[in-house]
């Protein structure tokens, strides 16, 4: 019975051994070899997005000049116009009669002009009554003028080449006078609006002349990028003081029409840096928000550290702190390695990753 306990006591030892040397075994696994490198410090510029709204330079509401029954509609939502083109028409008949009243009142009073000056010439009637009545033709040329002028108000022209709205009345619609009909949108280029914070502004005219500010791109709000740049031409008097923000308008060509009056996107400015250290964004995790990198340290053991990221631009972060220059970081197997692990690295130079993506970007 004792040899049967000791055997089992041995045999228990000689498992625990076993096991022991094989967890020591699997914590040390080969991990394989990974690629990884240095920050890198120099000058850059990145894109800062900035939420935007899109106006047309010429957008206006259209009414009506005066009360009447909408008689004709000559165009339709969503058209081009050309400048002078005949839009609506309101039923003219009451103008019309108007007109001709003023035009047989104005021709009976110049034919008293006529016959006064004739005996004003013959000294039959004295200067004063001539001055008169060449006083009441005048007045009867202004009243026909004024009868036109109001005839005129029943038509609605186009006062500059652009795209209608749409209509808020209908063909036969009783309209009065200021009544809004529709819209007018010269599309062919847009302003831009956007709202910068103070900092960034400050920031902006610290790094740019005013007279020569960078252009701007527009991200449209399927994500694509407008073909035309921007230029930055006003900026508002006043920051608002709610929000400590001052508007910015930048004007953009839109040659195709392909912006709209209303539309929405964003407005990517872009930003100087100087001597700020970047790293491939692939280099990072991010954990409950937080962004870290594998740190390589002596014995090459890699540690977890959190990071700031001040600015991101294609590819790479901008990191405000965290890292300093001669550290060496993984860019490559942070699935696979864990804190306080041993790797073996292949030391990647930034150059070589920065041209890789710059070729990447350009694809």
């Amino acid at each position: 019975m004792k040899n049967y306990h000791f055997r089992v006591l041995l045999f228990g030892l000689s498992s625990l051994l076993f096991y022991t040397a094989c967890e020591h075994q699997e914590h040390h696994h080969d991990l394989g070899t990974y690629q990884a490198t240095q920050p890198v410090r120099k000058d850059t510029t990145t894109l800062k997005e900035y939420v935007c709204q899109i106006r047309s330079h010429q957008h206006i509401e259209l009414r009506a000049l005066e009360r009447g029954y909408l008689q004709d509609i000559y165009v339709d939502e969503g058209k081009r116009v050309k400048k002078g083109q005949l839009m609506f028409r309101i039923m003219p008949l009451v103008y019309q009669a108007e007109v001709q009243k003023a035009e047989a009142e104005a021709k009976f009073v110049e034919v008293e002009y006529l016959n006064t000056k004739q005996l004003a010439e013959q000294n039959i009637v004295s200067q004063s009554e001539l001055a008169l009545a060449k006083a009441k033709l005048e007045k009867a040329k202004a009243e026909l003028a004024l009868a036109k002028t109001h005839l005129n108000f029943t038509e609605i022209r186009a006062p500059f080449d652009g795209i209608m709205g749409r209509f808020n009345v209908r063909l036969g619609s009783l309209v009065e006078e200021g009544e809004l009909l529709t819209t007018l949108s010269d599309n062919s280029k847009v302003w831009v609006y956007f709202n910068v914070p103070e900092a960034e502004y400050l920031d902006f005219f610290g790094a740019n002349q005013k007279n020569n500010l960078p252009k701007v791109q527009l991200q449209m709000a399927n994500r694509q990028l407008f073909d035309q740049l921007g230029t930055i031409e006003t900026i508002e008097a006043d920051f608002n003081n709610e929000t400590g923000n001052i508007a910015f308008r930048a004007t953009f060509a839109n040659p195709q029409g392909l912006l709209r009056h209303g539309e929405t996107g964003n407005i990517l400015m872009p930003v100087a840096l100087k001597n700020v250290l970047l790293i491939p964004q692939k280099a990072t995790f991010e954990i409950l928000g937080k962004k870290y990198v594998f740190v390589i340290g002596a014995n090459n053991m890699v540690t977890m550290r959190e990071i700031t990221v001040s600015g991101e631009m294609p590819h790479l972060f901008v990191v405000a702190n965290g890292l300093q220059d001669n550290e060496k970081i993984l860019i490559e197997g942070l699935r696979k390695v864990k804190n306080g692990d041993v790797v073996k690295y292949t030391l990647v130079p930034m150059s070589r990753i920065l041209a890789e993506l710059n070729r990447l970007h350009a694809e």
